[in-house]
């Protein structure tokens, strides 16, 4: 808002929005005396000081008031056309003053009313405060145009840079008359504000999983996230972020459409000094980006808005093309049409066991923070394995997941399909694709199972997993404390594995294939349960003192370094609780195979850490292990750095081929 005086300045210095007259208040003479006119929201008088042709119809202090309040607002009565107090016929009351006045509701017209006589009172306070609010202004716009797209990159130099957006969104101002300039600047901050939350979104996704963010397919992520906030921080803390965070981006819209109309206004006001400054600040880009010049590290000449609307349309039209060529993809199977007899008969008769460790990622065992504590136990538990007569070969398994989205990397092992977003998973669930557990459903020969303590709603992809029975989190009879967002420590839901499942063989005779999602390596690794004895786990209440003394969830989060080491503590928990249930109740015929699903978040991994993990072979018959001595694996728990690496869409097909597998491809 630009300061207005009684003494009228030249057009150049004012305020357009504020104080450029319309033609029918540039033609009305000035009168020598201060004039009242009739206006038609319940306030009849709105006061024009005397030299003053553009002023405010707004209505006056509560003490000036003369309007009756009994009249209705709405300006419906037929009657308002010829007002009681001879408006209309008034002289020296214009058309411009009552239209004006028809437009503007009472509260906005006070204000206007208030502004005024402010900026007349104190011209010099309202001449700061209007340079300071158009420099804020271009400083937010210019923010937004050039904020890098990475936390890595999220440094003072990065908001040193030129906006060729800038340039050419200048140009197109200076060009339009007011209404149109006014309409697309609003627009253009509307649009910028979409593009710095999308940009934002990018940067978190990023930090977390390792991608960019979706469009198209991420949206439902966000419930998860909202629950994976309540149940590290409460739900208290939980809204008040959740509500806080809408406010925020709402007032970047509004702040933003703000900012761009009021440079808008502020290049049409001046607008020879605008056209040369737009122009020089053209060459200086030019001659920028033609010679490469950087401040540290990053390109002078800047185009990143416009670049990351191009980077947007393109990952939209990339997700759309991807599901219809995925869905072909999916539909080729090498081991689709496999009689059930040739699936896994050098298995047969095995106690199988499939486990995820959520979060095992080669960063827990080559991360100089994390490692030592890692390899210590990895080991350690090998030896003790080897001592109770089993034996490992491991490897690593590019997975096709980072972060988050465990089910990514559940999926993508078990059907042997690169599942690397939520689309893939949908069509890999609704698809009739073998998965590597409905493998052994298939032979006839097993039971299959499953434990998901993480499971706390309704679960469909039983079906597609080939699971006869599916163990959630409400039914393996845990009354303790909650971990932070799992549900109860992996120890206790071994044991219970054991006791309801492991523990009984199948009343048909048949053998029996389980599937295992452990819980207790989840972010934020706080507070992290500690092992007890076996016989002590009851029903799990015991827990409930190592969780009020473990740490809270906050200051891990807050905290990198803690952050790490915290994790790694809880890959050693994991790891001790599986190898050690194996120890004590795993027998001759007990084959276990167990990996991580993806890498921890990269503020724990890192920016630049390989999506690679752990995946190993455990058994006590010497054949198991024979099958894949080809594999070129590392003998023991901890794969060796150059171990051999496969994607983790290629494990169902080498594993099914190794013991014995006869591919009969399914073509749809």
């Amino acid at each position: 808002m630009s300061q207005d005086t009684s003494t009228r300045q030249p057009a150049a210095e004012e305020s357009e929005e504020d104080t450029a007259p319309t033609p029918e208040e540039a033609t009305a003479p000035a009168t020598a005396e201060a004039t009242t006119a009739s206006v038609p929201d319940g306030d009849t008088t709105a006061t024009v000081p005397e030299g003053d042709t553009t002023a405010s119809a707004s209505a006056p202090e509560p003490d000036e008031a003369t309007a009756s309040t009994a009249e209705p607002e709405e300006d419906t009565a037929p009657a308002r056309k010829g007002a009681a107090t001879g408006a209309a016929s008034a002289p020296g009351k214009t058309p411009a003053l009552l239209s004006r006045a028809r437009s503007f509701p009472r509260p906005w017209a006070r204000w206007s009313a208030w502004n005024r006589r402010w900026r007349e009172r104190h011209p010099d306070a309202a001449r700061v405060l209007s340079v300071t609010l158009t420099v804020l202004a271009a400083a937010l716009v210019v923010a937004a145009l050039v904020m890098p797209d990475s936390v890595a990159r999220l440094e003072p130099a990065a908001f040193v840079r030129i906006p060729a957006e800038a340039v050419v969104g200048a140009a197109v101002l200076l060009a339009l008359p007011r209404r149109p300039r006014t309409a697309v600047a609003a627009l253009s901050g509307v649009l910028l504000a979409a593009m710095t939350v999308l940009n934002a979104l990018d940067m978190g996704f990023g930090q977390y999983l390792g991608r960019r963010f979706d469009v198209i397919l991420d949206w439902s992520l966000f419930g998860d996230a909202e629950s994976y906030l309540e149940d590290s921080l409460g739900r208290t803390t939980t809204l008040a972020a959740v509500a806080g965070l809408v406010v925020l981006v709402l007032l970047l819209f509004v702040l933003l459409a703000l900012s761009v109309v009021r440079l808008g206004n502020v290049l049409a006001r001046h607008p020879g000094t605008a056209t040369r400054g737009t122009l020089i600040a053209g060459v200086v880009w030019i001659t920028c980006s033609s010679l490469g010049l950087q401040v540290a590290g990053a390109p002078l000449a800047s185009d990143r808005t416009a670049t990351a609307v191009q980077s947007q349309a393109h990952r939209i039209q990339q997700t759309l093309r991807d599901e219809a060529e995925f869905r072909k993809v999916a539909r080729v199977d090498a081991f689709g049409n496999t009689p059930g007899d040739q699936l896994v008969p050098g298995l047969r008769g095995k106690d199988m066991i499939f486990t995820f460790i959520e979060s095992y990622g080669r960063s827990a065992i080559e991360d100089p923070i994390m490692a030592p504590g890692v390899d210590s136990t990895l080991d350690a538990r090998t030896k003790a394995l080897a001592k109770a007569g089993f034996h490992a070969k491991s490897g690593w398994l590019t997975s096709a997941t980072y972060g988050g989205s465990s089910w990514l990397g559940h999926s993508t092992t078990m059907s042997g399909l690169w599942v690397s977003n939520q689309q893939r998973y949908r069509t890999v669930m609704a698809s009739d694709h073998m998965s590597l557990t409905d493998a052994f459903k298939r032979t006839g020969a097993f039971d299959t199972v499953g434990v998901m303590p993480g499971v706390q709603k309704g679960w469909p992809e039983q079906k597609w997993y080939g699971l006869d029975k599916v163990y959630n989190a409400f039914q393996l009879g845990y009354r303790g404390p909650k971990f932070s967002w799992s549900t109860m420590p992996d120890q206790y839901a071994l044991q219970q594995y054991q006791e309801r499942v492991h523990s009984k063989r199948p009343a048909d005779g048949k053998s029996r294939m389980s599937l295992l999602i452990l819980t207790s390596s989840h972010q934020p690794w706080a507070p992290i349960p500690k092992m007890v004895g076996w016989d002590q786990l009851g029903d799990g209440s015991g827990f409930k003192g190592i969780e009020e003394a473990g740490n809270d969830p906050a200051d891990v989060i807050a905290d990198t370094t803690r952050s790490r080491e915290e994790y790694g503590k809880s890959i050693q928990y994991s790891v001790t609780a599986l190898t050690e249930w194996l120890e004590r109740y795993g027998t001759d015929d007990t084959v276990l195979v167990f990996l991580g699903d993806h890498q921890p978040i990269a503020r724990v991994s890192g920016n630049h850490a390989s999506r690679d993990v752990p995946v190993a072979v455990v058994a006590k018959d010497p054949k198991v292990l024979d099958k894949i001595t080809d594999w070129g694996w590392t003998d023991g728990l901890r794969p060796a750095h150059d171990a051999p690496v496969w994607k983790m869409s290629a494990f169902r097909d080498r594993f099914l081929t190794a013991y014995g597998s006869t591919p009969h491809p399914k073509r749809n």
